[in-house]
């Protein structure tokens, strides 16, 4: 019987040992594995947003974190937004990161949101405070940045910075957007008084009614010299515009964003240049940052993620074409 007893009790020991060796042998990231932090992006078929993914998810595999891909099919569906924002946070997730569609519109909803879990902001702003953290390109200075760059182009053409120049913003009530604008604005009257804005115009998100303001401002304005395009679908549909009438030695261009087609348009001189953004540190950084405010941690308010001003003459540079050319897979 003693026998036994020792036998029952050298083998319960093995039994508690072996599993605090198998205890020892689990990822250290075991904690975040069981982690849910969705990713909520304004257009899941833009570049741009892809990108943004594709950081998001890298920060997923790194961390340890399942990060749910989420977004509508057009910047402009703001309603698709806040349903998507309110099924998330149903889903009782750790935090929710989220690149806010429309200003006003999507500030109660994140109010909302925030009084269930962590929600960090990311590209573009809302009329709330509830955010942990934002993450974005100071996009007022990258007005300022997309108005020297025009300037400069302008001088490179004509040996003046003079002449009259438009802007064409996406939509209308977009934070990112509105800041974008006003800084570009700012920076000419203060900047640039030989430059004359001739136009102002908005349009509804699509690069095809970007294409077509393009053409009638091209018509109505037979002295323009430069335009800048707020954001990516602008400057696809701009950039065809002027690739169709021939027109890049007489028309300067500055867009925001970049894809194949504006890259190329770059290269053709179609556009004069690009200020681009890090969107992979924002996907990435933006889930690091949710993590870490859903572990109750100390997280930064505001974090300015950058922009640069790409041209055909430094496109090449290491730095910028590892912003031109992200991986996305």
């Amino acid at each position: 019987m003693k026998i036994a007893k020792s036998l029952l009790s050298r083998r319960s020991f093995a039994g508690l040992a072996g599993a605090a060796i198998i205890a020892m042998a689990m990822p250290v990231q075991s904690f975040a594995a069981d982690v849910t932090i969705p990713i909520i992006v304004k257009d899941t078929t833009s570049f741009y947003w892809q990108i943004v993914l594709a950081g998001a998810r890298q920060a997923g595999k790194d961390l340890g974190v399942k990060v749910p891909e989420l977004g509508a099919q057009s910047e402009s569906d703001i309603n698709g937004q806040i349903s998507i924002l309110e099924n998330a946070v149903a889903g009782k997730p750790a935090a929710v990161v989220i690149a806010p569609t429309e200003r006003k519109a999507l500030g109660k909803p994140v109010d909302e949101a925030a009084k269930s879990v962590p929600v960090v902001g990311i590209d573009s702003a809302a009329d709330s405070k509830a955010f942990v953290s934002f993450l974005t390109t100071d996009n007022t200075q990258g007005g300022r940045i997309a108005a020297d760059g025009l300037a400069a182009a302008i001088k490179g053409m004509t040996g003046k910075e003079e002449g009259e120049v438009a802007i064409i913003t996406s939509l209308p009530g977009v934070g990112s957007l509105d800041q974008r604008r006003q800084g570009f604005l700012e920076e000419v009257k203060s900047k640039y008084p030989g430059l004359k804005v001739v136009a102002d115009k908005y349009a509804d998100g699509q690069a095809t009614t970007g294409l077509n303001i393009m053409t009638d401002l091209i018509t109505a304005n037979p002295k323009l010299v430069g335009v800048f395009a707020s954001n990516l679908i602008m400057a696809q549909g701009v950039g065809q515009a002027i690739a169709e009438n021939k027109l890049g030695d007489k028309i300067k261009v500055i867009g925001f964003d970049n894809d194949d087609k504006t890259v190329g348009f770059l290269k053709s001189g179609v556009l004069a240049g690009l200020v681009v953004q890090d969107p992979y540190r924002m996907g990435y950084d933006g889930i690091k940052t949710a993590l870490a405010a859903s572990k109750k941690e100390k997280v930064e308010a505001n974090v300015d993620t950058g922009a640069n001003l790409v041209t055909k003459a430094n496109m090449s540079d290491p730095k910028i074409d590892a912003l031109i050319n992200p991986k996305v897979k």
